[in-house]
């Protein structure tokens, strides 16, 4: 197989994106019909998430069949009513031996600040993401979960930049490990290399401003939510580990991550092909989630007033 650059580079794995372009919200689906063993992390201070209690190691369902990010706040969450809808249509999820009932975990981002706050995913939404789900390499930007996202809101939107999806994958060892990402920071996307802020706060650094104690109430429009995926065996315990390392990817180009105002919430998903050690996967699942943040500043375009990098000549 032709490596792309995607998390759907990792055999199963589907995406999915439906948004409305004038509300500026939408939702994205992560598709693995055939089950994988899943994993979560819960890292910021003020989550909206469906179905990662049951992710905990100790408790029975290992596997999930879809995981959505959406935006639309907690609202936004009824996606993934639709994206279960989809799945028993199509006679997939957990054998109860009366019915199959899919498992679709899902966690939100706050993008009521912009676009219209009236107008969230929805279950029809989700279901159409799910329909449209592919293998294919999913598109970038203000797509999907990423359609109303931003960074750099530490002064309020009118300082902010233009966020959205963001995906990248890499080989290590015979072993494929990909991210998908919607990004949408209080802080800024900076340049993992030379730490050099690519997309924030327009007034100056985001952590320059904390220090002022200028800092507006930042409850508005944050939470950085994704999905690293991989073709190697682990356990639900593996599979929560290498969660919890990705988000070493989130922390080493957001500045600041994890904080009260935050959702942040990574998933990890493993189809189970192939044998790996946890702490290699793990290790290049957080490159892989700092990659995929990175792309989802570039390849954002402007929208609702605010400045997408992908505008910029």
């Amino acid at each position: 197989m032709n490596r792309t650059n995607a998390i759907t580079d990792v055999r199963g794995i589907e995406v999915g994106h439906a948004q409305d372009e004038e509300a500026l919200t939408g939702c994205t689906v992560i598709l693995c019909r055939k089950g994988a063993v899943a994993g979560v992390d819960v890292r910021g201070g003020a989550p909206g998430t469906r179905e990662t209690d049951l992710l905990n190691p100790v408790n029975l369902v290992d596997q999930v069949h879809a995981v959505v990010l959406a935006g639309g706040s907690a609202f936004g969450l009824d996606a993934a009513t639709g994206v279960m809808r989809y799945l028993e249509e199509n006679k997939i999820g957990f054998d109860t031996g009366t019915v199959k009932v899919p498992i679709v975990s899902a966690a939100i981002l706050y993008d009521l600040g912009l676009g219209r706050a009236d107008v969230r995913p929805d279950s029809a939404m989700g279901y159409r993401a799910a329909t449209s789900a592919s293998s294919d390499p999913p598109a970038e930007g203000n797509v999907g979960a990423g359609a109303g996202a931003s960074v750099g809101k530490m002064r309020g939107m009118q300082y902010a930049m233009k966020a959205g999806i963001g995906t990248w994958s890499m080989d290590v060892n015979g072993i494929t490990i990909g991210a998908l990402v919607a990004v949408n920071a209080i802080g800024d996307v900076v340049d993992p290399k030379n730490g050099e802020v690519i997309a924030g706060l327009r007034s100056g650094p985001s952590l320059q401003w904390m220090k002022t104690g200028q800092a507006e109430s930042p409850i508005q429009s944050n939470t950085v939510i994704g999905v690293i995926a991989t073709d190697a065996k682990l356990t639900k315990a593996g599979a929560t580990k290498v969660a919890q390392m990705a988000q070493d990817g989130v922390a080493q180009v957001v500045r600041p991550a994890h904080t009260m105002f935050d959702g942040d919430t990574i998933f990890a998903l493993a189809t189970g092909q192939k044998d790996a050690d946890i702490s290699m996967v793990g290790t290049f699942a957080a490159e892989v989630m700092a990659e995929a943040i990175v792309r989802g500043v570039k390849m954002a375009a402007s929208a609702g007033g605010i400045t997408g990098l992908l505008s910029k000549p």
